[in-house]
């Protein structure tokens, strides 16, 4: 069983060899908000703009291979795939999880809480063999007189160090804890709240009535109650509902209908939903378009394409850059920093529509930076053979070259003098 040390009851580190406790760094509670409603990771996914959010960087993290490379002598690099950690990364990085589901697990516990944990078991030699997963609210971090993290547990009375623990965290004040989207947002995460809850008032029980039926004040008062119940229904039978929106109605004894109903559009419930919407794909810096609502779909350079574009660059590269590093630093040994790197393939991301992609490999390969395998290599196809050669264009010569070819040899002149002068 994977660390069988991590059980007991003797600490990792004690405090007169480093360990200081007293500070406590991580931990999030509940936040109450402006708007009324208490905000935890838990509840805020009820908010339908925030859980595609965070569910869609977390599928956009999950899908990209992520693989081992180690640089070559020429500059160039190679996939590692015999080191121990390639196949974690790449395949499977524990026995219940594959690639994906971690992946898209830890990126998931970084958008609701700002940090991932995950214990790292190693075998005799030191490589990482297994990265089990850990809740963030169950996990701890303390800083120690050395200067470096301590990850408390406090289900199993265990603190361990950063060698056993693989951990990737959000923007950061203290470069100890991530910072949570949803604690630091927590008003406008909360108000989004307020309004679905609003929302759903009005249609399980209505804001105010539809209207009211009004006689003179002089008439005689109606005594009975189910005369004036059967009059109300049988008013609404005839004219409420979709099917009768265009009735007639007739009302007698001096009555008249006044309506009292303020539809949602006239009470700004509906831009209030659609603000918070645009206010949570900020805080995520998400395109509007990613989470379905398009009206502002070309606000941004030549429209969706362009905000795709944005999106890979500003909003997923960040992420995975933090992925990267934390995977180079927890998951490498100090030794092998220099050659080996971890990094997620995101070609596939940048690649355009199919017209983009045939012009600038045109491109490429008239110029002659762009062999066939290249291009087919970019397309995930297999290489043919022959494939590797590269094109120079007949116009494009070396300019050093052609001013040394202007300049004839002593021997050249004398063999250009001697047909002059048989001239």
């Amino acid at each position: 069983m994977w660390f069988p040390a991590l059980f007991g009851s003797t600490p990792t580190r004690s405090a007169s060899k480093g360990g200081d406790w007293a500070n406590w760094i991580g931990g999030m509670s509940r936040t109450r908000t402006s708007a009324g409603a208490g905000v935890n990771s838990d509840n805020a996914l009820r908010v339908g703009a925030l859980r595609a959010c965070v569910t869609l960087l977390a599928e956009s993290v999950a899908q990209l291979p992520c693989e081992l490379y180690r640089r070559t002598g020429d500059g160039g690099r190679e996939r590692a795939s015999q080191h121990p950690v390639y196949d974690l990364l790449h395949s499977q990085p524990n026995q219940k999880d594959s690639s994906f589901e971690y992946f898209e697990q830890g990126q998931g516990a970084l958008g609701l809480e700002g940090n991932h944990y995950a214990l790292i078991e190693r075998d005799g030699a030191g490589y990482p063999i297994e990265l089990i997963p850990i809740n963030p609210k169950k996990c701890q971090v303390m800083k120690g007189r050395d200067g470096l993290p301590y990850y408390h547990l406090p289900e199993v009375g265990k603190t361990v160090g950063m060698r056993q623990m693989h951990h990737v965290k959000a923007f950061s004040r203290d470069g100890f804890v991530g910072l949570s989207p949803i604690a630091t947002n927590a008003d406008s995460i909360g108000l989004a709240m307020s309004t679905e809850e609003h929302a759903a008032a009005v249609f399980e029980r209505g804001a105010t009535m539809s209207g009211v039926i009004e006689r003179p004040s002089d008439a005689t008062a109606i005594k009975d109650q189910a005369a004036v119940d059967r009059l109300l229904d049988k008013f609404t039978e005839r004219h409420g509902g979709l099917r009768n929106a265009f009735s007639v109605a007739l009302l007698q004894e001096g009555m008249s209908y006044k309506q009292l109903s303020m539809d949602n559009e006239k009470a700004q419930l509906l831009e209030s939903r659609k603000f918070s919407v645009e206010e949570i794909c900020r805080l995520f810096k998400i395109p509007l378009h990613m989470v379905q609502l398009t009206d502002k779909s070309t606000s941004w350079g030549s429209g969706i394409e362009s905000m795709s574009l944005g999106f890979v660059i500003y909003t997923l590269l960040p992420w995975l850059k933090r992925w990267e590093a934390a995977m180079r630093r927890d998951l490498l040994l100090p030794s092998e920093r220099r050659d080996l790197y971890v990094e997620f393939n995101v070609s596939g991301l940048l690649r355009g529509d199919q017209k983009s992609r045939y012009d600038a490999y045109a491109l490429g390969r008239q110029w002659g930076w762009l062999s066939v395998n290249d291009v087919r290599r970019l397309e995930n196809m297999p290489p043919i053979a022959g494939g590797d050669r590269y094109l120079t264009p007949l116009n494009m010569n070396d300019s050093q070259q052609t001013q040394r070819s202007l300049n004839a040899t002593p021997k050249q002149m004398q063999e250009i003098e001697g047909i002059l002068c048989r001239n």
